[in-house]
């Protein structure tokens, strides 16, 4: 009788292993718009995740580049609400000799001046005739 007890305790045991998932927890704190990497996130064992959370998926690392939507606490599961897909904004200014790459996206343009927001958003000002400040 004992003896049945010990091999129902140990499959019991191995089977609550086996129901555990694999998701992908942050390594790191991750920032607000910062880009998601193999190198800021890892692979854990939860036996529990809750409802309104869909995990990320390793595969979907090796296929798309994400970014966070807003701030993500180290060790806390990266649900698919926390993300979205990495879109590179950047803009290339042509001044004949000179070219000048930035980040973010052109919100105002005329004959003086190009204003674009920064992926931060800061609003910064490229005067076409190379001045800094007016």
């Amino acid at each position: 009788m004992i003896l049945k007890l010990k091999y129902l305790f140990f499959i019991l045991i191995m089977g609550l292993n086996l129901n555990a998932l694999d998701v992908i927890i942050a390594k790191y704190d991750l920032q607000y718009k910062q880009k998601i990497t193999y190198k800021n996130v890892m692979l854990k064992d939860f036996k529990s995740i809750k409802k309104n959370c869909t995990p990320l998926v390793l595969k979907d690392i090796n296929t798309k580049s994400f970014e966070t939507k807003h701030f993500i606490r180290k060790n806390m599961i990266i649900c698919t609400k926390d993300i979205k897909l990495y879109k590179n904004n950047t803009i290339l200014f042509d001044f004949g000799q000179i070219e000048i790459q930035k980040n973010g996206k052109i919100i105002y343009e005329n004959n003086k001046l190009v204003k674009i927001k920064r992926n931060n958003g800061k609003i910064e000002k490229i005067y076409k005739d190379g001045r800094l400040n007016e």
